[in-house]
């Protein structure tokens, strides 16, 4: 059992010649969208958005578990919009096994954006209940939220993006959040067991059932640059998302951020979490997934760091698994009820995995140099990033001067390289 101090015994200890970092900003395409609210406002007055909604209609609006950039101005705009067209909105959490999968705890997630009742100005409407309201040809039952299943119309907000674990048409947005998000645990649970990698042929089958049995109306698309701002903001008509949802994910693909590296011996992430990404960090970023995923990426990382949970995350460590070396505080910041709800319904148990947990930064840190096999720790290729949603700036050893220098239009160096610096705890400063 983990105690609150790890002792053991370290040949040669945990003092290592750790490389000087330096900061160094990383340049990518900063397009992005100047007004939110009126950009969201503008994709709701199209006509053939407006021609969906009738007024007194009851309409649920979907919002989930993802860290959005602006997503309560998002929402609140959707909200407005339906307002003035003279339907009577709600908010339901559209998420799956998230928020230690109860109503209270999506409830909470949800707050954590700012989107509550006194934010939104309409209710939030919060249950783990379910009604089946169709089957696919297999005849697996399609689950929707019940609030939602009674509505007289639905409509889902979602960033589009590559997901962190299967790779298809479409990946993580509408599709998925009218399939896993608006399923709701019961749903969820019952689409993760055909297996993750049926997903790209499965949740538009249950999309499809969904926007057939119920009135779905349309879904808010968001699309974010590698600066997490808000780039691209449409309303799509329920009946052409699987048309233009595929169009987004590829802008939103291309907009990636990335480490421009290829190789990396330690990767040090400061902080983990659901709000950051379904896997907690993002394997598009890190190149590393899990045991039973078949990934390919451009980027080798031997070792990788994590050192704490966000706030948002609720306790939700789901994905810590992928990380070789964290913390005390992580571990003590780990609900652990709440990932394994997350983690058992995906069927990917290995996320739940506890890394070697060491007592501060400092250790976990010279720990992951120091099983770098045949690389002497003062020449670790080392990169601190602050989580994989910002990599705009971030801090590299100075033997990675050589790939920065000569990559200019990639790269601009903002700080002299300095030493590790340590607090009394032996912990990093905030980056």
């Amino acid at each position: 059992m983990i105690n609150e101090k790890v002792e053991v015994e370290i040949a040669g200890g945990l003092s290592l010649a750790l490389p000087k970092m330096l900061r160094v900003k990383q340049k990518f395409n900063a397009d992005a969208l100047h007004d939110v609210a009126q950009a969201t406002k503008e994709a709701l007055r199209k006509p053939e958005i407006q021609e969906k909604v009738k007024a007194g209609q009851v309409i649920a609006v979907g919002c989930g578990s993802r860290g959005i950039a602006n997503i309560n101005v998002i929402a609140k705009s959707v909200i407005s919009e339906l307002l003035n067209l003279g339907a009577k909105p709600f908010i339901f959490p559209c998420m799956g096994s998230h928020g230690a999968a109860t109503a209270q705890g999506q409830k909470e997630v949800l707050a954590g954006y700012g989107i509550t009742e006194e934010t939104m100005g309409v209710p939030i409407k919060a249950t783990m209940d379910t009604v089946v309201v169709g089957h696919l040809i297999d005849d697996t039952p399609v689950h929707m939220d019940a609030y939602a299943a009674s509505a007289d119309g639905i409509v889902v907000i979602n960033r589009i993006k590559p997901h962190t674990a299967f790779r298809g048409a479409t990946e993580s947005g509408l599709t998925k959040m009218l399939a896993i998000g608006i399923g709701k645990i019961n749903g969820a649970a019952t689409y993760h067991q055909h297996g993750m990698d049926m997903f790209p042929e499965l949740l538009p089958e249950v999309r499809d059932v969904n926007i057939k049995n119920r009135n779905v109306l349309f879904g808010v698309g968001i699309v974010e640059n590698a600066y997490d701002h808000t780039k691209t903001i449409e309303a799509i008509p329920a009946e052409k998302i699987a048309e233009r949802e595929p169009v987004l994910q590829a802008l939103a693909k291309a907009n990636m951020p990335r480490l421009n590296f290829p190789s990396v011996d330690v990767l040090i992430i400061d902080e983990m979490g659901k709000n950051i990404s379904g896997a907690g960090f993002d394997p598009n970023i890190t190149g590393r997934n899990r045991r039973a995923v078949d990934w390919k990426s451009d980027l080798d990382v031997k070792k990788i760091v994590v050192l704490g949970l966000t706030h948002e995350s609720h306790g939700n460590a789901t994905g810590i698994g992928g990380a070789d070396v964290t913390t005390m505080k992580l571990f003590n910041q780990m609900d652990v009820a709440a990932t394994y709800a997350n983690v058992i319904t995906s069927m990917n148990l290995d996320g739940a995995a506890i890394p070697i947990v060491m007592n501060n930064d400092n250790e976990a840190i010279n720990l992951a140099v120091k099983t770098v096999v045949r690389t002497a720790p003062e020449n670790c290729k080392i990169i601190r990033i602050r989580n994989t949603l910002s990599l705009g700036e971030i801090f590299v050893s100075e033997n990675l001067l050589e790939t920065v220098r000569s990559n200019p239009n990639f790269f601009e160096i903002t700080s002299d390289a300095k030493p590790f610096e340590f607090d009394a705890d032996q912990n990093l400063e905030p980056f």
